[in-house]
């Protein structure tokens, strides 16, 4: 399992009855988690003195039952920094198990000793984003909600990097892909973190057990003869990482050799230690 220590602002205080307790910045919030099963064990004080909680309707949807947070505050992540607003389905805007994965390519790319060049596909609000573009690389930012590259946009920003070479783009993925290939174009890096189900604008179903072994094979089309790494997150149970493995062997590391990696994402409990799977990753990289 994959982690990260590094966090100061984020943590994931205590879990019980299909909920976490977190702690973002000086905020508490609870919010429902299908992974957590287990019941009757809610030990943390901070759960009686929550600042909001999402609870999810028997109706479908859900919303926040209690709310005193206000409309949008920041953490940080080391020299990172992010802008927070509690969404209509639990979501904040940020993904913290996220930053195990980034601590690894920002890694391959200050050792690169190279220009890198990065494409992050369902890029949401740009944590990785962020992260690519502070050890060092150029980014291609690709969201098809123009909401979340805004709020990309505000999270460059607080990192310092308003001028950093970060190009973003307000697209559907697939689509800027095959028009990437017609032009030419190429990366030395691919971040993927496609959403387990959607409709795209014309009503088409997606669904990420369908449509990935796809998506991954057209994107492999635009790495660079000397490319760096090739990440892919899920966060759809059936989907394991040894799934994703195989794709990028087949796609990937046939052609380029190197090696893959892959594993849950995960984040410690505070009150118990152990730790919260949250998703999972498969990660190509050739640092020769």
């Amino acid at each position: 399992m994959w982690f990260s220590e590094h966090w100061k602002d984020y943590e994931l205080l205590d879990t019980s009855d299909g909920e976490r307790l977190e702690r973002w910045g000086k905020y508490i919030l609870i919010r429902p988690d299908p992974q957590i099963i287990w019941k009757g064990v809610a030990d943390h004080p901070a759960w009686k003195r929550a600042d909001a909680i999402y609870r999810r309707s028997n109706a479908g949807g859900g919303g926040w039952v209690k709310n005193k947070l206000p409309e949008a505050w920041n953490i940080r992540y080391g020299s990172l920094g992010f802008v927070l607003r509690p969404m209509g389905f639990k979501h904040t805007g940020l993904f913290p198990e996220q930053a195990a994965n980034w601590d690894w390519f920002s890694g391959l790319i200050a050792r690169a000793n190279r220009p890198i060049k990065v494409l992050n596909l369902f890029a949401y609000t740009g944590g990785a984003t962020v992260a690519a573009a502070s050890a060092g690389a150029s980014v291609v930012h690709v969201d098809a909600a123009k909401g979340m590259v805004a709020q990309a946009k505000e999270n460059a920003a607080l990192s310092g990097l308003a001028e950093a070479p970060i190009r973003y783009i307000v697209d559907d993925c697939k689509k800027f892909v095959e028009r990437e290939i017609r032009r030419g174009n190429h990366y030395d890096g691919i971040i993927m973190d496609p959403p387990s189900y959607g409709r795209g604008p014309n009503g088409e179903v997606w669904k990420l057990e369908d449509s990935i072994d796809g998506l991954i094979s057209l994107t492999s089309k635009l790495l660079s003869d000397k490319p760096l790494f090739f990440l892919v997150n899920s966060y759809t149970t059936g989907l394991s990482p040894m799934t994703m493995s195989y794709l990028l062997e087949l796609n990937v590391r046939r052609r380029f050799g190197g090696e893959i990696e892959s594993g849950e994402l995960g984040l410690r409990v505070t009150q118990t230690g152990a730790f919260l799977p949250c998703g999972a990753s498969s990660r190509w990289y050739c640092e020769s």
